[in-house]
């Protein structure tokens, strides 16, 4: 739960502030993927080489990615926040990415030598009315 919190508080230092108005003009998504033993590099590459312009393709704009600083998070976790316009636009851009035929060659050819990914926890955000990011 730390990890989440420093995760949004760093969001919330490195973005743009201004916006006053009260209801939030995007979805926020914050996604922690679990990556199996091994495969971190394999990941980081396949996201550094590929994923962040096949998101932007498909309207999913990358706030930022981190690393856990401490081990065993470090071995095993990547964080990314999104940014979406709406969550119905969010769940339409990511069926529209999940039939990309660039992500699937990506995925596949990444995934060559076993998955990178053992699972991924991911929660739809709102900004609150006090906070930095709207």
């Amino acid at each position: 739960l730390s990890l989440v919190c420093g995760a949004a508080t760093v969001l919330g230092f490195s973005t743009l502030r201004g916006s006053n108005t009260e209801s939030p003009q995007h979805v926020y998504e914050l996604r922690l993927y679990h990556v199996n033993a091994g495969k971190m590099d394999a990941l980081k590459a396949r996201f550094r080489d590929h994923v962040d312009a096949i998101f932007r393709r498909h309207n999913m704009k990358s706030i930022g990615y981190w690393s856990p600083e401490d081990a065993p998070e470090s071995q095993d976790l990547l964080i990314y926040i999104l940014e979406h316009p709406s969550r119905q636009e969010a769940e339409k851009n990511w069926a529209a990415f999940q039939a990309d035929p660039e992500w699937q060659k990506v995925k596949a050819e990444s995934e060559a030598n076993g998955k990178l990914v053992d699972h991924i926890d991911h929660y739809f955000m709102d900004p609150t009315s006090f906070s930095a990011l709207k």
